[in-house]
């Protein structure tokens, strides 16, 4: 599996929404090689590094054909005429949550990288799309995006390819992880294997071993909806 970058992308911090809160989210493509380190690419930020960034989340994938059913769900909207709406540093063009799974190895330009998490949206969405629920549309739809860690650091130019290394848990997709945390969410045979990937990131684990230990389900309220003014 080989797949060219659509466009690569990166943001600085700046104030966003009507509360003027920092955040990273708009990203713009790069026309240079940058240089991917362990928490990112250079000159990419987060404002917010309690729920942003880090090492398991240093770099956001979203598939730009996704793009064009948004545009049919909620109208047009100039944030999706062109990739980076999502906040995504990379896009491309025949990759979604179907194809991927926790733990894909890829090598991209002069960096290598593991698909470690699905992307959780939040309410920020709501503000960049001005569309009150579309953190809840996104994560009802599972078009959500994911994440990766750095497994070696590089150079990666506009023009790079995602070049598939290894399948370390390949009956793990990203579809299949969803519909665990959003639809089939007390399957506790799902909750159990999702506890036991030896590729997910420790929060991952503990979200899964506290349903098994409740029998509930996490309120997702604080990240989807914004918080009062």
């Amino acid at each position: 599996m080989t797949v060219p970058l659509h466009a690569l992308l990166v943001g600085a911090v700046r104030p966003f929404g009507p509360d003027a809160v920092p955040s990273g989210i708009a990203k713009a493509p790069v026309d240079r090689a940058v240089h991917l380190g362990r928490e990112g690419f250079l000159g990419d930020g987060q404002g917010d590094r309690r729920h942003h960034g880090g090492p398991d989340k240093a770099v956001h994938h979203y598939a730009f054909e996704h793009y064009a059913t948004w545009r049919q769900e909620i109208g047009r909207r100039d944030v999706l005429e062109r990739a980076g709406a999502f906040g995504e540093n990379l896009s491309t063009i025949g990759l979604t949550e179907a194809d991927i799974a926790i733990g894909d190895v890829f090598r991209l330009g002069g960096a290598v990288i593991e698909v470690s998490q699905g992307r959780q949206p939040c309410w920020k969405l709501n503000h960049r799309f001005d569309q009150p629920d579309m953190a809840l549309r996104v994560q009802r739809s599972g078009r959500m995006g994911w994440y990766y860690r750095i497994v070696e650091e590089g150079l990666v130019a506009p023009g790079a390819a995602l070049e598939l290394l290894d399948r370390r848990t390949p009956d793990w997709s990203l579809q299949r992880l969803w519909r665990v945390l959003y639809v089939d969410t007390l399957d506790r045979d799902e909750l159990a294997a999702m506890a036991a990937l030896p590729h997910l990131p420790e929060n991952w684990r503990r979200l899964a071993e506290r349903r098994l230990a409740t029998r509930a389900v996490e309120s997702w309220a604080s990240r989807l909806q914004a918080p009062e003014r």
